[in-house]
């Protein structure tokens, strides 16, 4: 595997993968779990070479968020994803990304409304712009999402369909499912902040969620059904709860328009200073 840290050396070795085969790019922030690799196999089951870039982004971080802790582990990340077949681990510096006077951003408006985007102003409009970087850096074939961050994924989308992608399009654009503990947790590497007591109390979250699908399609009151979600959170050990909706999966629209089928369930609560978000389908 080939670590590069810049973008001509970056060019290079990706005019030389792709004379060889087609390639896919698993855009993460690093401190990398199962979830991650999961992509990755996922990944190299779609392209000949895989690309995955680590760069911990500062513009989706809003004031007194956690950038400064966010785990930070290249070493440990470059060891798992070289065992992984992975061609090129792409890991630039906040000043090769965004070099002094970068002036230029992206934003999705819509699909980015709502949801993390009213709990964490600007967020998505840090995420579309470093992800149009990264794709306009690799131009990659395929690109691999997990579905735990189910509106990023929604807004990328959008944003390739908008901007006429071709590296990659928006049905390039690959979604994989989550991958959960044993409690059904999701995984996530702000699980890492956990204290032991916190982490017992945050399986708390995919319950209470399994138990809110079950009484929707039981046919309980909407209304209802989330409020008692809430309470559970609350009284199983989260100190506060974003938001607990139901929205369609395409358009994330709280009208479901009659179609049931496309309904999903998300949910963001914080348990001590963590914020850990999740959703399901109904």
């Amino acid at each position: 595997m080939q670590t590069v840290t810049s973008l001509d050396p970056l060019r290079n070795a990706l005019t030389a993968l792709r004379a060889d085969g087609s390639i896919a790019l698993v855009p993460t922030m690093g401190a990398l779990h199962e979830g991650h690799l999961a992509l990755v196999r996922e990944a190299r089951q779609r392209a000949r070479h895989v690309v995955v870039s680590i760069f911990v982004n500062p513009r989706q971080f809003g004031v007194n968020e956690d950038l400064s802790r966010y785990p930070r582990q290249l070493e440990r990340d470059s060891e798992l994803l070289d065992a992984e077949g992975v061609s090129i681990l792409w890991a630039p510096t906040a000043e090769v990304m965004y070099p002094i006077g970068y002036g230029t951003g992206v934003s999705v408006s819509g699909i980015s409304d709502g949801l993390c985007g009213t709990a964490r102003p600007g967020h998505f409009d840090g995420v579309s712009t470093v992800v149009l970087k990264l794709f306009n850096q690799v131009q990659p074939d395929v690109a691999l999402f997990g579905e735990k961050d189910w509106q990023q994924l929604a807004v990328i989308r959008r944003m390739a369909r908008d901007l006429d992608l071709t590296a990659p399009h928006a049905d390039a654009i690959i979604g994989v499912a989550t991958v959960r503990e044993a409690d059904g947790l999701a995984l996530s590497s702000r699980n890492a902040y956990l204290a032991p007591g916190q982490r017992a109390q945050a399986a708390t979250l995919p319950r209470a969620m399994d138990a809110a699908i079950a009484a929707l399609r039981a046919g309980d009151e909407q209304q209802a059904v989330l409020a008692k979600l809430s309470h559970d959170l609350l009284t199983g050990g989260f100190a506060s709860v974003d938001y607990a909706e139901v929205r369609d999966a395409g358009s994330l629209s709280t009208s479901l328009k009659g179609n049931d089928n496309h309904a999903r369930l998300f949910v963001a609560a914080r348990i001590g200073g963590t914020r850990l978000i999740d959703n399901k389908p109904v």
